[in-house]
């Protein structure tokens, strides 16, 4: 019989996943999503993974007008856009995979403040998505993830 607590962490903290499979997992699929494409692939890979799956939101889902404009031009600089607080906590994974599509050749500014979050000691693999399924973010990346104290253990452009 579960306690309450074990019931509230089943349905929240893990979103849908058993109990058994989050005794096992120290993996956490984090996506960002606009358009749902990379929702899609990140289900995909957080099945695969018997990883825990959790996805990142804007604290105000810009329009598409201010994504393409305003969005990709912070997405350029490296900055973050306000995001909801997680139903995880990134401490808790020895191993993030980390998704998001490509703005402008970048992370888009959410997936940015994830970046800020970074605890330290983590092994990252980051995944961009995109039309092309090319982008120019690596190096960029490999820094941030570095100056956080974690390692960039792998990066990979998808095609989508």
């Amino acid at each position: 019989m579960l306690m309450y607590n074990e019931f509230i962490f089943s349905i929240w903290y893990c979103e849908g996943q058993t109990r058994e499979a989050v005794g096992k997992m120290n993996t956490l699929v984090l996506f960002y999503s606009y358009s749902g494409k990379t929702k899609a692939i990140a289900e995909e890979l957080g099945a695969k993974e018997s990883a825990v799956l959790a996805e990142i939101k804007d604290l105000k889902r810009p329009g598409m007008l201010k994504a393409f404009t305003s969005g990709c031009f912070s997405a350029m600089k490296g900055k973050p856009w306000a995001i909801q607080a997680l139903k995880v906590n990134l401490a808790e994974y020895e191993r993030l995979i980390l998704l998001a599509p490509i703005w402008a050749n970048n992370p888009p500014p959410a997936f940015n403040a994830i970046l800020e979050q970074l605890p330290s000691g983590k092994t990252v693999a980051v995944k961009m998505v995109s039309a092309s399924g090319k982008s120019k973010c690596r190096e960029r990346l490999d820094a941030v993830i570095q100056s956080r104290g974690s390692i960039l253990e792998s990066f990979e452009d998808i095609k989508a």
